[in-house]
């Protein structure tokens, strides 16, 4: 198993777990249930966590896309858009070190710090979603492909 296959093993899981997290943090919200709030709060460090090693692997992955004739361009994107997503992934995971410690000491601001999660989570998830997108167009050049069908769909129904 090579850099490419770890960096592909890895990089799904800083996308998918925060999403994951902010489904179990709303149930436990909506439930009212520190337990379950707890656990979000876990699989979110959970989730940060998971960036360090897609993050690691990218560096032996690009140099074998690059062996392989991808686009030194397309994978500078992806790497600069990485580079964000992992600071904001840390942060999320810091932030949600911080809101598991209050809801432990059953802080009257742990329900605020709620929502400011959430706040956080969904910024997180744009840019897991700008990161992913970026990387699949390294392999998969139908997803860049897509918009420029759409866009020429769109100019032609004007056309006609």
């Amino acid at each position: 198993m090579n850099q490419a296959h770890l960096h592909l093993l890895f990089n799904h899981l800083p996308i998918i777990i925060p999403f994951i997290g902010l489904m179990v943090l709303l149930s436990g919200i909506f439930l009212k249930s520190d337990i379950v709030q707890r656990t979000a709060y876990c699989i979110l460090i959970a989730g940060a966590l998971c960036t360090i090693p897609a993050f690691f692997t990218g560096e032996g992955a690009e140099e074998i896309a690059e062996e392989l004739g991808i686009n030194h361009k397309i994978i500078h994107e992806h790497e600069e858009t990485a580079e964000l997503f992992a600071i904001i992934s840390y942060l999320m995971g810091t932030f949600s070190i911080f809101s598991l410690w209050l809801n432990w000491k059953k802080s009257k601001y742990s329900f605020y710090f709620n929502y400011l999660l959430i706040a956080f989570i969904l910024v997180t998830l744009f840019f897991a979603q700008k990161t992913g997108t970026s990387g699949g167009e390294i392999r998969h050049t139908e997803i860049g492909a897509q918009t420029t069908i759409d866009t020429q769909n769109i100019n032609q129904n004007k056309e006609d």
